[in-house]
């Protein structure tokens, strides 16, 4: 008897286990993979439209996000690998995406929720339109040495009229409407040149890019003479603009000003220490009222639709 009850028990517990165990491994396993190398673990997922709505087994809430932000393929082959039974291949597959996650979040930190930094090529600024934060991508831009035909401003050259670089166009194509806004530049990248740069070069610190504001005359901006080398000693001078400069992973830097920045045209621009400044800046300039920049990058948070709890599926 006492045996017989003894199996009767274990027949129980592993109907238990069979109820129990297939829930929570769907619920740990299942997942929408996304085209930035994260995923959303989720119980399941319903497409309507532009519009992907899924169960976060992580909340327990229904939430959505766009079509277009899901790597169908990506998903699709995870969920036909762990369809099919294969533990080490599914295994591998959460493997490689958990690496390939941390290796992207090193080398493109997060600069606000939903938005992060890609191209080290590039400089980013971090603006704020209409209460929500952009992320806008600012492509380096070649001035001209103006009254001199050398590459960069040399350091000392105090004979004959104030050298500087100038830039077409009264205002840049970037606006930001925040005074407060920050940017973002890679020091390992440096802006791109179509001749050699010394950007990334070993002795420059780290600390090399500065924000200065640039006059304005008709139908071009001028960013006046700056004494080079200029670490630690630049902003004594009228046209650079004192900021907080942060070190960030993957050799990403953040600059802010200290004081809200007045309206007007600015430049981003890298010093070279004994070469000069690079000729190759990024411009931006400062004005609330400006219109919506574009090709901007907005934030596109997850949006819960209901508390509507799932249906567990038996196996």
């Amino acid at each position: 008897m006492r045996a017989k009850l003894y199996v009767t028990l274990i027949a129980v517990l592993a109907a238990a286990v069979l109820w129990e165990v297939p829930a929570s491994a769907q619920q740990i396993s299942k997942r929408l993979i996304l085209k930035d190398g994260s995923y959303q673990s989720v119980t399941k997922w319903e497409v309507h439209g532009d519009r992907v709505r899924y169960y976060s087994a992580e909340r327990d809430d229904w939430e959505e996000i766009p079509n277009s932000f899901v790597d169908w393929d990506a998903t699709n082959k995870y969920e036909k690998d762990l369809a099919s039974g294969d533990a080490a291949k599914t295994f591998q597959l959460h493997k490689e995406l958990t690496e390939e996650k941390q290796a992207d979040e090193t080398q493109s930190p997060t600069v606000a929720p939903g938005l992060r930094l890609e191209d080290p090529h590039a400089a980013y600024l971090l603006d704020t339109f209409k209460d929500q934060p952009q992320l806008v991508q600012m492509q380096s831009n070649g001035g001209t040495v103006e009254r001199n035909v050398k590459k960069t401003i040399l350091h000392g050259d105090a004979s004959g009229p104030p050298n500087g670089i100038s830039l077409k166009g009264a205002h840049a194509e970037v606006q930001a409407h925040s005074p407060s806004a920050s940017l973002y530049v890679n020091s390992e990248g440096g802006p791109q040149d179509d001749s050699s740069s010394a950007s990334g070069q070993p002795g420059l610190p780290w600390d090399r890019f500065r924000i200065v504001s640039m006059d304005v005359r008709e139908d071009k901006r001028i960013i006046s003479k700056i004494k080079t080398p200029a670490f630690g000693k630049s902003s004594e001078q009228q046209n650079i603009v004192k900021t907080t400069n942060e070190q960030l992973t993957g050799g990403w830097i953040k600059i802010t000003p200290v004081d809200p920045l007045p309206p007007g045209e600015y430049a981003l621009v890298e010093l070279l220490g004994d070469e000069g400044i690079n000729l190759y800046v990024w411009d931006f300039g400062m004005n609330a009222q400006a219109q919506v920049n574009k090709n901007v990058v907005q934030a596109q948070p997850a949006t819960p639709v209901s508390a509507e709890p799932p249906a567990l599926q038996k196996r």
